[in-house]
């Protein structure tokens, strides 16, 4: 295996030199910058990256936990961070935590211990003291964590709103949303109460109740649609649900039983990932976030931390825009 030594000696410069042309510091010669490359190119040389993070102090290594790879929404959403993160020539270490504190809480140790330089966390389950004196930069998605670490989110007020205005424009009077899991302090709890309150002031009655986990596959979902929504689903003509493969489910339960979907039930679902725009039939109603905005914002404000482009301690979190996307299930 080549060393830097054998680069510095084909090259005919000196250790430092080679060593300055890899971490592109000082001026170096285009002609002198020429061989240096010709000559790791011809030994096949590969730099001790490891070694090189230990030097520089930097590892260009981004830790990014979600709480499932599997989920649509967040299969898209690395894509994003992982394409702008490229571009400014880092790398990212998924970690898949599945709702595990337990495991979320291993994965930070882990990214400490391998001297990444910032963290991305999508997964909610470890509490917000365990960030707050973080020494890496991290950014939270749709969290706020603490007044120090910045947030990136769409905004779930404005699309539980959107979500109450359709189906009371729709004619609906009685509407139940299907929420996330309350028992984080989430911003996509917002959706919540945007959906009751603008409901309610349309007049129309409202009830929430709990079980859009992201985990859940899509037997989870319909299993939950049998054992909790099925037994009250006479009592309203329009369901706001938290998540569009929940959406989907309540769906295929209404096919599946004979329920009329929009005419007996109006349904909204909340993401319009991949899965959703993949569906030809239904086409689902649904808030659209900007996943790909969402990626680029998330990794856009992590390596400026990393970087100290963003001045002081000054913390700029993120909320962009969503809208209704209309189909053929409202």
């Amino acid at each position: 295996m080549a060393s830097i030594k054998d680069v510095a000696r084909l090259s005919g410069v000196s250790v430092t030199t080679v060593s300055r042309v890899m971490n592109n510091r000082g001026y170096i010669g285009k002609e002198t910058r020429q061989r240096v490359e010709d000559a790791m190119n011809q030994l096949d040389y590969q730099p001790n990256q490891i070694a090189r993070s230990l030097q520089r102090s930097q590892s260009n290594l981004i830790g990014v936990i979600v709480p499932d790879l599997a989920h649509p929404f967040f299969s898209e959403l690395i894509n994003s961070i992982e394409a702008y993160a490229s571009e400014r020539e880092y790398k990212i270490v998924i970690c898949n935590s599945l709702q595990d504190a337990e495991k979320e809480e291993n994965y930070m140790r882990m990214l400490r211990q391998n001297r990444a330089d910032g963290v991305i966390t999508c997964s909610h389950t470890l509490a917000t003291s365990n960030y707050e004196h973080e020494n890496m930069p991290v950014i939270s998605f749709d969290r706020i964590i603490s007044s120090s670490i910045p947030y990136v989110a769409s905004d779930n007020y404005r699309g539980g709103e959107l979500a109450a205005v359709h189906l009371m424009e729709k004619g609906c009077k009685n509407v139940l949303h299907i929420s996330g899991p309350l028992k984080y302090d989430l911003l996509a709890n917002r959706r919540k109460d945007a959906f009751e309150l603008t409901s309610m002031k349309a007049g129309a009655a409202v009830e929430s109740i709990e079980g859009a986990y992201v985990q859940a596959t899509f037997k989870d979902n319909y299993q939950f649609i049998e054992e909790k929504a099925a037994p009250v689903l006479s009592d309203y003509d329009g369901i706001f649900c938290s998540n569009d493969i929940l959406a989907y489910a309540l769906y295929m339960f209404c096919y599946n039983h004979g329920i009329g979907v929009p005419e007996e039930l109006k349904i909204i679902g909340y993401d319009n990932h991949s899965f959703t725009r993949m569906l030809q039939f239904p086409k689902l109603t649904t808030i659209h976030q900007p996943i790909d905005q969402l990626g680029e914002a998330l990794a856009y404000s992590l390596i400026n931390q990393i970087e100290k482009k963003s001045p002081g301690n000054h913390v700029q979190n993120i909320m962009l825009d969503v809208n209704l996307v209309k189909g053929n299930t409202t």
